[in-house]
């Protein structure tokens, strides 16, 4: 049994522009501690789709996780810090509010959950490419675009459990138990894909391909660390959660079915089958006992869990846009290509 091991704190990534040069330039210096220090960085012009903003934005949620190698601990609640984060946040939630669009009075969960289950059995998704005609190549692009969420995988939506209460506690807290391993660090979702990238040949240390990734990439683990991190999207937070859950047994099926085609090794195939059993079964548990009961106690977040859904649905395609106009092009999806 493969057992990669998992880098605490990561390196820091190389700025892509001039915002994010000005978060590494800070992190290189010890965090000021006795007066308040005021960080700008002009964002006019600043797509925030774009990596210069994104990249920024994840070293910033960084901080709450493993931080960074060398890094002054201090940095992680620096006001400075925290208010150039908060215009980050700003730019980045007004594009997505923007292009998730309008919420009507008519709009439920439980329909907005319902469509999530309705998927073609031909679609032109990247999992859907990678069956039928990807190559082991593109495979390892894909693996490599989901490192970045999947060496963290369940600690993102962990932020909302204290925000929670009765049965949407109890239940959401079960499914992150399976996320967790159960209580046995070998089945670790996050160990499970350290194991697969190092059966594919490929870097499992945490954030080793931060460099390698466009800014889509960062933009759908960058959405659900400013969910997570703000109780004001606590609904969000749960659509989101909900969305993962419910596309994600699906999609892993038709990667388990690309890699019996490509003759991947067994452990890559391993971690895309227990998600295909789990996550069938979470479905279930997120619709009624998570979203069905949140929704009964706070029924003022409803619109926040549909929003938090098509978020989610909405950088999933930007990132499959990306990935589907490079593969077609025979260009490959990632900054620094693999070989």
């Amino acid at each position: 049994m493969t057992l990669a091991p998992i880098v605490v704190e990561p390196r820091l990534p190389e700025a892509r522009g001039p915002v994010s040069m000005a978060v590494l330039d800070l992190l290189t210096e010890r965090a000021p501690r006795n007066h308040l220090q005021r960080i700008e960085a002009s964002l006019h012009d600043s797509d925030p789709y774009g990596i210069d903003v994104q990249l920024a934005l994840y070293v910033c949620y960084e901080l709450h996780y493993r931080g960074f190698a060398g890094v002054d601990p201090g940095w992680e609640w620096n006001p400075g810090l925290l208010h150039l984060r908060a215009q980050l946040e700003e730019s980045f939630m007004a594009a997505v509010q923007r292009d998730v669009g309008d919420i009507s009075a008519e709009d439920t969960a439980d329909a907005e959950m319902e469509k999530l289950t309705i998927e073609p059995d031909d679609g032109t998704g990247p999992s859907y490419y990678l069956r039928s005609t990807g190559t082991w190549e593109q495979m390892q692009e894909y693996f490599v675009h989901r490192s970045l969420y999947h060496l963290k995988e369940g600690d993102p939506h962990a932020w909302a459990i204290p925000r929670l209460t009765g049965m949407a506690k109890a239940a959401f807290v079960a499914i992150e138990f399976d996320e967790f391993g159960g209580g046995r660090s070998d089945h670790v979702h996050q160990q499970l894909f350290a194991d697969l990238m190092v059966a594919a040949g490929l870097d499992a240390s945490y954030l080793g391909y931060i460099d390698a990734v466009p800014a889509e990439s960062l933009a759908v683990v960058n959405l659900m660390s400013l969910f997570g991190l703000h109780r004001a999207y606590r609904g969000a937070a749960i659509g989101h959660f909900a969305s993962t859950e419910i596309t994600s047994s699906p999609g892993s099926r038709r990667l388990v079915d690309a890699m019996e085609r490509m003759g991947a090794p067994e452990t890559c195939a391993r971690f895309y089958r227990e998600h295909v059993e789990a996550d069938a079964v979470h479905e279930q548990v997120v619709r009624t006992d998570v979203v069905g009961d949140l929704v009964s106690r706070e029924p003022a977040l409803e619109r926040d869990v549909i929003f938090g859904i098509r978020a989610h649905l909405m950088v999933e395609d930007r990132l499959a846009d990306h990935l589907m106009r490079c593969w077609t092009s025979g260009r490959s999806s990632l900054r620094r290509p693999l070989s």
